[in-house]
């Protein structure tokens, strides 16, 4: 299972960005898809998921109601769709899969990871 996410870049506070996350995966409805961010000298960590055929979700407590977590299984792709960012949203985002789980917040839980994509926010 190969994992590629894109779609970060600069952009101004309150602005949008929607990162996707493309699968390569025989049947990409066995996965559960997380997005996690790295901000800038500190540890990973939990963003939202989206369990294998999209009827669940989780979020951290900090992006509930501005982010929005969703997958189409027919194209093998996971979104994120971002609103309202705030530059403490400044991260490396993942996303990542795992076969076993319908959701999970735990980095430790996900078996595949894709390579990250920066998204900067600016003040």
């Amino acid at each position: 299972v190969q994992l590629q996410a894109s779609g970060g870049g600069l952009v101004q506070a309150g602005g949008s960005l929607r990162l996707s996350c493309a699968v390569s995966a025989r049947t990409f409805s066995r996965y559960g898809v997380g997005w996690f961010r790295q901000p800038p000298g500190k540890e990973r960590e939990f963003v939202a998921a989206v369990s294998q055929f999209g009827t669940a979700t989780d979020y951290a407590d900090s992006v509930k109601g501005r982010f929005t977590v969703s997958r189409d299984n027919a194209k093998n792709t996971a979104l994120l769709q971002m609103n309202s960012l705030k530059p403490e949203d400044t991260a490396v985002y993942y996303c990542a899969a795992e076969g076993i789980k319908s959701i999970s917040t735990l980095t430790s839980e996900y078996d595949y990871w894709g390579q990250g994509t920066l998204v900067t926010v600016s003040s």
